[in-house]
């Protein structure tokens, strides 16, 4: 039987976005489904007490080190954003819009290009309006659906559901009874998937 594994990202996290460029291949060796979650992980953040990498100062410094050795491991194109932390609670309420035009993958890719490739500024209105037009989606209809209130209650109510479910980083990866954290942790499913096929 496939297994679903749900993989819990925000377009703010360098570690999702590397894990966002292999975790496709991942479950297609396996055959197992992929179910995109987007969540708000400030939000996380807040409601358990976490402080962001990006306020600690010996750790962002690290961080931005570690992102180039990663990203040259896996083969993933990445410049570290000027704009970091990213606010990326409008670019998150739009994967709830592109999946009602049935392009949340699509879209999920191009946001985290955008932010990780070119270093674009996804908290700006005018910058997703442009960026979905290129995927077909209208920009104007996709900047006022991000503001109503039933998609910001679903971005509410996913990042609660992470929270309920010990969710406390970006990406978090479910499949079974089971839950990984981090890209580094993509091996350990890549082995669960197959054992399990």
């Amino acid at each position: 039987m496939s297994k679903t594994v749900e993989f819990y990202y925000d377009f703010s996290s360098p570690y999702t976005y590397i894990a966002s460029e292999r975790i496709e291949k991942i479950c297609l060796d396996s055959g197992a489904t992929l179910v995109w979650k987007p969540f708000l992980l400030g939000g996380v953040f807040n409601e358990i007490g976490s402080t962001p990498a990006a306020q600690i100062d010996n750790k962002i410094v690290y961080l931005k080190r570690d992102m180039v050795m990663c990203a040259d491991y896996y083969d993933v194109a990445l410049n570290f954003p000027e704009v970091f932390p990213l606010n990326s609670v409008r670019s998150m309420r739009g994967a709830f819009v592109a999946s009602e035009q049935d392009k949340l993958v699509e879209y999920n890719h191009l946001m985290f290009r955008l932010y990780f490739v070119e270093g674009a500024d996804l908290s700006r209105p005018e910058v997703l309006g442009e960026a979905v037009s290129t995927i077909g989606i209208d920009p104007e209809w996709f900047t006022q659906r991000i503001a109503e209130q039933d998609i910001k209650d679903m971005l509410r109510d996913e990042t609660n559901t992470a929270i309920e479910r010990g969710v406390f980083g970006a990406p978090t990866i479910f499949v079974d009874d089971k839950m990984y954290w981090g890209n580094d942790r993509l091996d350990f499913l890549d082995r669960y998937l197959k054992e399990s096929a």
